[in-house]
């Protein structure tokens, strides 16, 4: 893990994340989730996070981040949460309207995992990877390394 460094400090925070969508509706389409990376990208440049992976299938998302110790945990979530469903709803309305009758995209709560180097690294890689009913449903997307589908 990159040693990060901001005003008055250097860290090493990983964070392993789960996000459900509400009611444990199918909605992260291929089209969704690929909408969900370039929200990510726009996260990382206004916030001190950095994502390193994100998976999804169809009623949820993982995400592997890096954050500064300026926020706590519950606080990256609320971030990631909120602006990735509010953009969501920007791009595809018909999920707002029609899927969740008007209602919120995420489930409240979630959950998070610290991560360190090496071995625990490569274990939240390989559950995110294999996770799921089927492995070929759960799709995943490292932003700053190899795809891991190449392995």
């Amino acid at each position: 893990m990159k040693l990060r460094k901001a005003s008055h400090c250097s860290y090493r925070i990983r964070y392993h994340m789960v996000f459900v969508v509400k009611y444990r509706k199918s909605l992260v389409s291929d089209e969704v989730f690929e909408f969900m990376k370039e929200i990510c990208r726009g996260i990382e440049e206004r916030y001190f996070v950095f994502f390193d992976a994100i998976g999804h299938e169809e009623n949820h998302v993982h995400v592997v981040v890096e954050g500064a110790p300026r926020y706590s945990p519950s606080r990256i979530m609320q971030i990631c949460k909120s602006i990735l469903a509010i953009q969501v709803f920007k791009k595809f309305p018909k999920i707002k309207e029609e899927e969740l009758w008007g209602g919120e995209f995420w489930s409240d709560g979630g959950h998070i995992d610290t991560v360190g180097d090496g071995r625990a690294l490569e274990q939240v890689r390989n559950y995110v990877r294999n996770q799921g009913r089927n492995e070929k449903n759960l799709k995943l997307f490292e932003f700053h390394t190899p795809q891991l589908a190449a392995k």
